[in-house]
C-alpha cells in the first residue's frame, strides 16, 4: 500500500491557473490513453482539498459527460476543508481538518489492501509529505506554460529524497514522471 499524489501539471509546475481552471489541461491527452484507469483501479481511498472538491462541484455536468458521473469516486473520499462545502448526493465523502495523520491512519483503514490517492492540490500533498506519509509522486507534464497559478507542491524537497523510477511519453502533449520518495 502507498499514498501517492498523482496529478498533471504546466511545464512551468501549475496544477491550475490563478482562477483554479484546468481547461489548459483538457486539449493535451486522453485519459484512457494514459496511466489512469490503472492508477484508479488500485486506489482504496482519496483525499482532496476543498479548491480541488469545489471545481468537480462547479464542474459536475463536464465531469459527468466525461465520466458518466457527477463524482466518478466510488472510494470514500476525505475532503480537507475548513469552510462548510455542499454535499454531492450518493457519494462517501467526509469532511476534515487539521493534521493530516489521523486522517491518513482513517484512509489506510478504509483501503484496506490498496494505495492512498492524494488528489490535491499541491499544498494537502505537502502536507502529507511534511509527515513523513507519502510515498510517491505521478506527476503527468503538460506542453504548456500558465505563468502564474496554484503550484504543483509548495514545498522545497532537495536531492536525494526524490528517485525517478520511470517516464513515460503520453502522446505529443504529456510526459509522466514517477518519484519514489525517500524516508529520513
Amino acid at each position: 500500500m502507498k499514498t501517492q499524489y498523482y496529478t498533471a501539471t504546466s511545464l512551468d509546475g501549475y496544477l491550475a491557473t490563478e482562477d483554479d481552471s484546468l481547461d489548459w489541461l483538457f486539449p493535451l491527452g486522453d485519459l484512457d490513453n494514459s496511466s489512469y484507469p490503472e492508477f484508479l483501479s488500485g486506489v482504496g481511498a482519496l483525499a482532496m482539498g476543498s479548491s480541488t472538491y469545489e471545481w468537480m462541484v462547479r464542474n459536475a455536468e463536464m465531469v459527468s459527460a466525461e465520466t458518466g458521473s457527477a463524482w466518478p469516486y466510488s472510494q470514500p473520499a476525505w475532503i480537507f476543508s475548513r469552510r462548510e462545502l455542499p454535499i454531492i448526493e450518493g457519494t462517501d465523502i467526509r469532511f476534515v481538518q487539521g493534521d493530516v495523520r489521523p486522517v491518513h491512519a482513517d484512509m489506510r483503514s478504509a483501503a484496506g489492501t490498496k494505495n492512498i490517492w492524494i488528489v490535491g492540490g499541491g499544498d494537502l500533498a505537502g502536507q502529507f509529505h511534511d509527515a513523513g506519509l507519502l510515498d510517491e509522486l505521478i506527476i503527468q507534464v503538460g506542453s504548456v506554460t500558465l505563468g502564474q497559478g496554484k503550484p504543483l507542491f509548495p514545498r522545497r524537497v532537495l536531492s536525494p529524497v526524490l528517485r525517478l523510477t520511470d517516464v513515460r511519453q503520453m502522446g505529443e502533449g504529456m510526459v509522466e514522471l514517477r518519484y519514489s520518495i525517500r524516508k529520513r
